[in-house]
């Protein structure tokens, strides 16, 4: 089976997440500055879901040009990331409009792990699935250090955001954030050869 149906729905599904978070943003009434006071906190969320929504995408997109077949696992692991990403904007919109509340970001943090895995089940998938792929055996590592940081990152941020403090997380977060930022550039080298 061919790759290009699944790009394509989990383009779809990506795009619909974003577009969700952006819809929960609504126009505060008035024109004065300090109207947007109450609104920081949900531009914030939203910013900072945007980044890992984005992030995924970008990643996903390298990692399912590595792989010359799908397989059903791989299917299912694919469904599986699609669907902890598609609870990103209940996440997003709880924390933004509570202020960034403890319990909240615990929510955020645990969603964040349970992406961080399915992301990481995706990879074995197509390891296991793409076996006599050169590219893939070469570049595609289920456990790299970007996969094993983001895991205990996020597995930490979950104590930190309920007993500790919520900001902390936040900055652990964005942590991750930045460690995915640019893709793997073993899988973009492996590409253009």
């Amino acid at each position: 089976m061919g790759k290009s149906r699944m790009e394509a729905f989990s383009d779809g599904v990506i795009a619909i997440i974003v577009t969700i978070m952006v819809l929960e943003m609504k126009a505060p009434e008035g024109t004065s500055w300090e109207i947007m006071k109450p609104l920081v906190p949900k531009f914030l969320s939203y910013g900072l879901s945007f980044l890992g929504v984005a992030i995924y995408w970008v990643n996903h997109h390298h990692l399912v040009h590595t792989i010359s077949r799908v397989t059903p696992g791989i299917l299912w692991a694919n469904i599986n990331l699609l669907f902890w990403l598609s609870l990103v904007p209940v996440a997003t919109a709880w924390m933004g409009e509570n202020h960034f509340e403890k319990t909240t970001v615990t929510a955020y943090a645990v969603l964040c792990l349970l992406c961080a895995v399915a992301y990481n089940i995706l990879q074995k998938a197509i390891v296991s699935g793409n076996k006599k792929n050169q590219i893939v055996n070469d570049v595609v590592r289920p456990m790299g250090y970007k996969e094993i940081g983001s895991i205990m990152l996020y597995s930490l941020s979950i104590p930190v955001a309920h007993f500790i403090n919520p900001v902390i997380s936040g900055f652990m977060f964005l942590t991750v954030s930045l460690l995915w930022l640019i893709p793997d550039k073993k899988i973009e080298k492996a590409l253009n050869d």
